[in-house]
């Protein structure tokens, strides 16, 4: 739930301000919040844990920033669930691993697969949400640095999760800040915005560190059911909020793809 507040709530303020500048403030305040946690908890961290969980916190920083641009540019409620596919990198390691993808799993992908077609195919028929092509472009690239992510932080979290999350959340303040020195006239903010900003970084960093938590607690299959999920509240948010009205079979797709990655990842 964390997860799909801030999402929403990034996307929406990238329609606002430069998508930079929504990153730029969000990224280091949960920094500023997660490594007091940390050390407060007295736990420590491997070089090389260290060095996965920057790694995939700066593939998760761009991924963050990639999403904000397609919810700013398309409909949120089939961008979401696009970028949500990213579940399918965690299995595409264990596939170079050797694991062979159960029958669960290769018919989540067909069911999320088919729904995404059919979310995106209806939106050129008359009285249906418009979906531009370089927002599926970006949320799919998006999906893609999710999954780093996850496969990153569930390798780096297996010692002390809060260090795991803390060496994430600055690799990926390290790939904002390389980003605003290479264009630092893309950053632009509003006073009134900052509440909200502000807000994103705490529900951002609360949702990595109960990640890494859970997958540190709990079974991962099951830890990866809920946290792709995440989609469902940013879905929910659009509707109710942006009035965004998806044609049924738009509807129908949305379901089929958040359910076909929910069986993704139980698989």
């Amino acid at each position: 739930m964390a997860w799909g507040v801030s999402d929403f709530l990034g996307g929406l303020q990238s329609r606002r301000l430069p998508v930079l500048s929504v990153v730029a403030v969000t990224y280091p305040f949960g920094l500023l919040l997660i490594a007091p946690l940390a050390v407060a908890a007295g736990g420590s961290i491997s070089g090389g844990d260290a060095g996965v969980a920057a790694v995939a916190g700066a593939a998760g920083a761009v991924a963050i920033g990639l999403f904000y641009l397609a919810m700013a540019i398309g409909p949120v409620s089939i961008v979401a669930p696009v970028a949500s596919m990213g579940v399918v990198v965690p299995v595409a390691v264990g596939l170079i691993r050797g694991e062979a993808p159960s029958g669960v799993q290769a018919a989540g992908l067909v069911l999320a697969m088919a729904g995404i077609a059919l979310a995106v195919r209806e939106a050129e028929a008359p009285h249906t949400v418009s979906v531009p092509k370089r927002s599926l472009l970006l949320a799919a690239i998006s999906g893609l640095g999710f999954g780093v992510f996850f496969v990153g932080i569930d390798a780096a979290a297996a010692d002390d999760a809060l260090w795991a999350a803390t060496m994430a959340r600055a690799g990926g303040v390290v790939a904002i800040a390389a980003a605003v020195l290479a264009a630092p006239r893309r950053l632009s903010f509003s006073r009134p915005a900052v509440p909200v900003l502000l807000a994103i970084g705490t529900l951002d960093v609360t949702a990595n560190s109960l990640f890494a938590l859970a997958t540190s607690e709990g079974l991962l299959s099951l830890v990866a059911v809920a946290g792709s999920l995440y989609p469902v509240t940013t879905v929910l948010l659009a509707r109710l909020l942006l009035g965004e009205r998806l044609a049924s079979l738009q509807r129908a797709g949305v379901v089929l793809a958040l359910g076909g990655v929910a069986a993704i990842a139980a698989g």
